[in-house]
């Protein structure tokens, strides 16, 4: 399993737009993407799910991968977070 921890910097959180880019990039891999925050996991690969959370501007949150992709799958989604200027 591959683990990330990152700072959520948009000022807005992490809000429906990029939410659904980094949804579109997890669903491409056969791992078992996750997004963590405040102690619940959530898929990535839903959009309902990762809005659920609610996650605000400074928030840490953790992005977790497993399976056999799962090396390209974190570095592609850490990657779209940085293109959409979500964390930093």
């Amino acid at each position: 399993m591959k683990e990330i921890s990152v700072t959520v910097i948009d000022p807005v959180g992490l809000h429906a737009r990029p939410a659904t880019v980094a949804v579109n990039a997890a669903s491409k891999f056969k791992s078992e993407v996750k997004v963590a925050y405040k102690g619940r996991s959530v898929n990535m690969k839903s959009i309902m799910g990762v809005m659920s959370l609610g996650i605000p501007t400074q928030s840490e949150i953790t992005v977790s991968c497993e399976g056999e992709d799962e090396d390209v799958a974190i570095q592609t989604i850490e990657e779209v977070l940085r293109q959409q200027k979500v964390i930093s």
